[in-house]
Parts: structure tokens; sequence; C-alpha cells
């Protein structure tokens, strides 16, 4: 296997030279570079990654946290996280936490041992001083932990702003809202906004809480047959797209018409809501832009890039399907 030495006598130059060209730390000409890439190809020279980041005091990975990987939303964000990443040039390790705080402390410790460069965390599940005691980067999807901990979010007080709209476009009078509250989460301001609008419009809104962490098909499905058995009324449905789809399948079951005898909205608009019929309308949060600027939130602090934006709140979208009432509505995938 070649050395950096044996690249150094190949093109003709010191070792520090080919250090820096190759590891982009300083300055080298255009025409020395490519007499240094020309003999790294030519000797099949592979940098010794481990090396390279113990100079850097770095180890190339990025710690996931999230909530549970079971749910369509947090599987497609962990995706384009990982890609990201990947795509920058560090690797990820992710924390499934499914609602034990034990494994997200346990990620924490490995920040502070210098086992990963940084942490993006989208679990809401450990107490926020255990985030607030440490002092290396973190970037913090939806929680509020503070002015500490940059935050990247969607606009949920417009999406329930617009899922409340689509439900009054849809002439519905006795709407079930389902929420699932943690504290100092961007969402709590999706479930105010949204009952707000509609009791404004003297809509009638059902409240049904669920666990934040409950995140199970069979435990939507319970909640919607429950829901049906003491609401046999409602004539709308706002919930998380596990929750709308749950509602839908036992709506039908019962012999209820889609959309003539009730709406549903989702809020995510994951691969589920396209995978019923018919599709779900669903406000859309854009996952790929959600995860590109987390990423790029964290790396900017483990690079020292630049300073970066605490809190960073980007535009959610209307997914339009068959499950509402309003005009013009058409598909739109």
């Amino acid at each position: 296997m070649s050395s950096i030495r044996d690249v150094a006598k190949e093109a003709g130059v010191g070792v520090g030279t080919v250090s820096r060209a190759l590891n982009h730390t300083g300055y080298v000409s255009p025409s020395t570079r490519k007499k240094i890439e020309k003999a790294a190809r030519k000797l099949e020279y592979t940098p010794n990654e481990l090396a390279r980041n113990l100079y850097r005091n770095r180890s190339g990975i990025v710690g996931l946290i999230v909530p549970d990987l079971d749910h369509p939303f947090f599987a497609c964000l962990t995706r384009n996280i990982e890609m990201e990443l990947y795509r920058q040039g560090y690797k990820t390790m992710i924390c499934n936490a499914v609602g034990i705080s034990d494994r997200e402390r346990e990620y924490l410790d490995m920040l502070e041992r210098n086992m990963v460069d940084g942490i993006i965390t989208g679990s809401h599940i450990l107490d926020g001083e255990e985030y607030l005691k440490q002092k290396k980067p973190i970037v913090s999807i939806d929680r509020d932990f503070g002015s500490q901990i940059p935050i990247v979010g969607s606009d949920h007080r417009m999406g329930g702003k617009m899922a409340a709209e689509l439900m009054i476009g849809s002439h519905c009078r006795k709407v079930l809202h389902i929420s699932g509250v943690s504290p100092n989460i961007f969402a709590n301001e999706r479930h105010r906004m949204f009952q707000q609008v509609l009791e404004e419009r003297q809509v009638e809104v059902l409240q049904f809480a669920m666990d934040w962490n409950t995140f199970h098909w069979d435990a939507h499905y319970r909640m919607a047959e429950e829901i049906f058995r003491k609401h046999p009324d409602i004539d709308g449905v706002f919930s998380g797209d596990l929750g709308a789809a749950a509602c839908m399948n036992v709506a039908l079951q019962k012999g209820m018409r889609i959309p003539e005898d009730i709406c549903l909205v989702g809020f995510d608009a994951t691969s589920i809501t396209r995978m019923v019929y018919p599709c779900l309308t669903a406000i859309r949060q854009n996952v790929e832009l959600l995860a590109e600027i987390s990423v790029n939130t964290l790396l900017d602090q483990v690079e020292q890039r630049k300073n970066v934006p605490h809190r960073q709140i980007l535009e959610v979208d209307i997914q339009r399907g068959g499950t509402t009432r309003a005009e013009s509505e058409d598909i739109d995938l």
C-alpha cells in the first residue's frame, strides 16, 4: 500500500505539500496540485482517514437522534440527513430513541468524549438541561432549547392555518383535531392556530390528545376506532399522517364517503398519504431542505465555517388530494 511519502516522491514535492493538497488545508499551486493528484491516482494512494481525523481532532461522524424510525416522517428525514452528511464527507450514527431517555443520554456522552463531532436531534424525550450542559455543536429540529442551541423547523403556525382553511373550504362543522403535544416544540403552534382559526369561524373543534411519542400504526388505529365510537357525527379530521390515514380506514369501514361525509387533512405529506385512495390532502414539510439546512448548520459549527442563525423556519405547502371538498381540489403529487 502506497504512503504519502511515496506520493511526494513520485510528484517530486515535499510531504507537507502533498498533505496540504489532499486535505485542502493550505495553498498549493494548480500545476503542483495536478502533479500530486496524478501521482496519487497512479499509486492508488488512499488517505488514512482515521489518522487525518485524529490530526484534525474529529471523528468524521455525526450523531442523529430521532424519536422512532418506525414513523414515516422521521424515516424520511433520517434518510435525507444521512445522504447529505455522506455528500459532505461525514458518516452518520443513528440513535433510534423509541421513548427511552437513556439512549439520548448515551449519545450526548459520545459527543462529550469526542466520539461524534456533533449531534442533530429531533427527539423530545430527554430533559433539556442535559443538552444545555453540552459545549459542543448541536442542532435541534423543532424543539426550542433556548439561545444556546440552533433550531431548524417548519412553519407549523402557517401549517395549522392552512389546515383550518381547508376544513372551512370543505364546509365542515364538527372537526376532530388529533394532537400530540410536547413542551417547547414548534408543532404546538400548529395545534393552537388550527383551533383558533376554526373557532373564530364558529366551527366546533373536538380535541383528542395522544402521547407525543406514539408512532405505531396499531395505536393510531385503536385511537381511530375509539374516536368514531364516541363521535360518529364528526365531518372532519386533522392529524399527523398516520392518524389521518387510520381515521380514513375506519371511516371507510363504516361506510362513510370521502370527502362527501367526512374530510381528512394530514400533516407531513409522507409517502403513506400517497399509498391510500383517495390520496390524502396534507400539509407538506420540505424534508429535503430541512435535512440540508440541519446538516449545514451543524457542520458550519463543527468546521467553524461561519456563525449560524439561532432560528431557521421553512415554509410549508399543501399536497392537494381527494380527502377535502375545497373548490378546485386537484391531486398535486
